[in-house]
């Protein structure tokens, strides 16, 4: 039994209206399904979200202080004013200042960049780059992707004779900036109708009133790179603008944007969201994690293709650098939380905090112990010399990490950020009080359930379901991203028809699955190791999206599994293991993670003679049978089980009926059951006992026990001279001396010329030779199923 890692959570789509929006459209059931639970129930909506519209952007003069910037930077272009961009150094930082630079270069203006170094300088605008803009002559100052919260310094500003328009798109917070215009879709008296634009959306907008809506189409790439890398949802004007974004880049005209797509091993041909995210978005933000933004600023908005190659290879040197530092702190986290949290629960909001710990990746390792935990995570760089802290938060759905900040604003110096990411600063001083403050908010916020991860799915379907053309249909949603996932489908009751493991040192799983007649190939990366826990005939439920698997000109539909479990108690067939104990150790740390929310509980029984080194057996319950037919626990290395367990290791298979009847009678209830006992050779098997056995068994002893011989010696002649191996033969001796066939004195054994007659049932040993030899054969040669089931019986008969 494998547990998933998460819940599954789909909606219930009304078939009613599944079923009349796949006639209107002439669509899939499966398509229509997706739509109607996306909330497109109406046949004109679910066109136009699947294909857009000919009205697909709003008047840039809708967002509130448009009207006051487009003329004052129109003066200043008039005028020949210098102006200063002033970014960030993310993805989304990147793009909307490279954006500016395509708009300014357009309009022949004067003007300069500056981005702050994260790790140096920190987020937002700063009073020494804007001493530093006067001594370059700037009178106007236009932010993108920042300034909502910069009150003072655009006070400063104004004391300095600057001008600042900010362009943003983060949460306002209740004091705003007087700046000359404040563009930002998010505040609360601007009538936008779409709140959902990144800052190179709002930038994009800027450019649209700048240029009477006769954007160049290619600027739309830069928009698309931003939009889906600062996570914005792929809805209403944003799936406009990273529809043409993609669209333009399948031939871009921007060497930087092509060299990017090079190094990230992307198709120009087939790009699409997926790669922005999990290709380019990386390298892009690895330049302001570990050196300076400006790079991929100048990448994004160089004209030389040679240059455009070297500062793409260069980014991504930058990004192998960035996850091998991510991997360090990861570590030096976690292990900080072990040692701080014990055997007990993890806060319901981690604060980790520690020198060394680079600033710019703090985030992503935020996300990765999110990831591990589920709790909300914040993770601090401490300044040796200043003290000063500077962190990233990411949180869960179930709690906005924005108003958790608000809620202990003063503990910080600066704080902005989303509901699910944010970033702040404050002295250590005031690490305990942050940390407990936080606590304190969220434990009136989160639930129980809320601390339990789900993952949402779009539906319950059947492999006959999952065909390539309801595959290439799903391509109407795209692009995938934020608020518009790529599709996830359960499948409940698959057969595992084949099971095989992909890539380098097997690292990856490969899967058919079948259901009826109808069967798909299922593809998990990363999860090579569990192709032992998952032979044929195994029943699987599977959370997956479905693809298109292109090899050698053909196609297919494959599955790309998320999730898996199995439901149902496993027998697990590793009979002949050559190490019984390290296969335990590793079957422990493979289930573990598939254990769901009971504890973790493994045992581990074996015969008194194994010479094991229970050391590697830590944190296992230990048990070994009895020679009298029972099994005992070892008072070390023991766990509580209550007769249920995770796991249940036989090391050893039970040599009596009495040991196996015990061991069942122990563990009435296992999710998974692991045979790991050796395989004897032939001869040195029992058989099922007959009267034929006995009958040539008598004679040969007639004939070589006559009088007193040494037993060691009539046992190697009657192997000699029969089929049956030396142990086989001692449980008959066994059966004829209770039979009064034979007399045993001091090691020798006496052939008894003229027995009473007596039937072979009538042996006590002889019955037990049958169950005994019939338990061995289901042990040995029975196949996982044949074994599965007599445990069963016998189950049922020892209960």
């Amino acid at each position: 039994m494998l547990h998933s890692k998460t819940r599954w959570h789909s909606p219930a789509a009304d078939p009613d209206q599944v079923r009349d929006l796949a006639r209107s459209l002439s669509i899939s059931p499966l398509l229509s399904s997706l739509l109607v639970t996306r909330g497109f129930t109406a046949p004109d909506e679910a066109l136009l979200f699947m294909d857009g519209g000919t009205d697909d952007s709003y008047d840039p003069f809708l967002l509130k202080g448009m009207a006051q910037a487009v003329p004052r930077i129109r003066k200043a272009l008039e005028e020949e004013e210098h102006i200063l961009v002033y970014g960030d150094y993310d993805a989304d930082g990147v793009s909307s200042t490279s954006l500016m630079i395509y708009l300014l270069r357009h309009m022949g203006a004067s003007f300069d960049i500056y981005i702050p170094h994260r790790s140096n300088e920190g987020y937002g605008l700063h009073n020494h780059a804007l001493d530093w803009a006067v001594q370059q002559g700037v009178t106007l100052v236009i932010t993108v992707d920042t300034g909502i919260s910069a009150v003072h310094q655009i006070a400063y500003a104004s004391q300095l004779g600057i001008d600042v328009i900010v362009t943003d798109h983060h949460e306002p917070p209740g004091l705003l900036p007087e700046a000359f215009a404040l563009i930002n879709p998010k505040q609360h008296d601007c009538s936008y109708p779409f709140k959902g634009l990144a800052g190179v959306g709002v930038a994009y907008k800027l450019a649209q009133a700048l240029l009477d809506g006769r954007v160049p189409e290619e600027w739309s790439e830069i928009v698309a790179i931003g939009t889906i890398a600062d996570l914005m949802p792929l809805l209403d004007e944003n799936r406009s603008l990273v529809r043409k974004g993609l669209a333009s880049m399948r031939n871009s005209p921007f060497p930087g944007v092509r060299a990017l797509l090079e190094v990230s091993g992307v198709t120009m041909s087939t790009v699409g969201a997926v790669n922005i995210a999990f290709g380019v978005a990386p390298r892009i933000n690895a330049s302001g994690r570990l050196d300076h933004a400006g790079r991929a600023v100048a990448l994004l908005t160089t004209t030389d293709s040679v240059e455009a190659g070297q500062l793409a290879g260069e980014l991504d040197l930058l990004n192998k650098e960035r996850q091998m530092v991510v991997e360090r702190i990861v570590a030096e986290a976690s292990d900080k939380l072990a040692g701080q949290i014990g055997d007990g629960q993890p806060p319901d909001i981690i604060v980790l905090a520690n020198q060394g710990w680079n600033v710019g990746v703090v985030g992503i390792v935020a996300s990765k112990l999110l990831e591990r935990y589920y709790r909300p995570v914040i993770i601090l760089d401490i300044h040796p010399e200043t003290g000063m802290c500077k962190g990233s938060a990411r949180s869960i759905p179930g709690l906005d990490i924005y108003e958790a900040l608000t809620s202990c604003s003063s503990l910080m110096d600066h704080y902005g950020g989303h509901p699910a990411a944010a970033g702040m600063s404050l002295h250590r001083d005031n690490l305990d009080a942050f940390a407990a403050a936080l606590n304190e908010y969220a434990a009136g916020v989160l639930t129980p359930e809320d601390l339990i991860p789900v993952t949402a799915a779009d539906g319950e379907t059947e492999v006959a379901d999952l065909t390539l053309q309801a595959a290439l249909e799903l391509e109407r949603l795209a692009p995938f991203g934020m608020s518009n996932p790529l599709p996830k489908f359960i499948v409940r009751g698959a057969a595992v028809k084949e099971t095989r493991t992909m890539g380098q040192d097997g690292k990856h799983l490969k899967l058919v699955l079948q259901q009826g007649r109808h069967t798909i190939e299922a593809v998990a990366f990363g999860k090579g190791a569990l192709a032992e826990l998952l032979p044929g005939g195994t029943r699987v439920d599977v959370l997956a999206e479905l693809s298109v698997n292109e090899w050698n000109g053909s196609r297919k539909p494959q599955l790309m599994l998320q999730d898996l479990a199995v439901p149902e108690a496993q027998l697990l067939d590793l009979r002949g293991s050559t190490d019984a104990v390290k296969r335990a150790v590793r079957l422990k740390e493979l289930l573990q993670p598939y254990s769901g929310s009971t504890p973790f509980t493994v045992a581990a029984v074996f015969q008194n003679s194994r010479q094991s080194p229970l050391s590697e057996l830590n944190g296992m319950s230990l048990w070994t049978y009895d020679e009298d037919g029972g099994i005992t626990a070892l008072p070390h290395g023991q766990a509580e089980h209550n007769g249920s367990v995770s796991l249940l290791c036989l090391l050893d298979m039970p040599e009596t009926p009495e040991q196996l009847d015990a061991l069942l009678a122990a563990f009435p209830q296992a999710d998974n059951i692991a045979l790991l006992h050796a395989l004897r050779d032939g001869r040195d098997r029992l058989q099922v006992p007959t009267r034929d056995h006995f009958k040539i068994l008598y004679k040969l002893l007639a004939s070589i026990a006559a009088s007193a011989v040494p037993e060691r010696e009539v046992l190697l002649r009657l192997s000699r001279q029969s089929s049956l191996g030396v142990r086989m033969l001692g449980r008959m001796l066994d059966v004829f001396e209770e039979l009064d066939f034979i007399e045993r004195t001091g090691g020798m054994i006496t052939f008894v010329s003229a027995p009473a007659a007596k039937s072979l049932s009538a042996s006590h040993h002889f019955v037990r030779l049958g169950q005994t030899a019939e338990m061995e054969q289901y042990f040995m040669d029975g196949s996982a199923h044949e074994l599965e089931s007599w445990m069963q019986a016998r189950r049922q008969g020892v209960s």
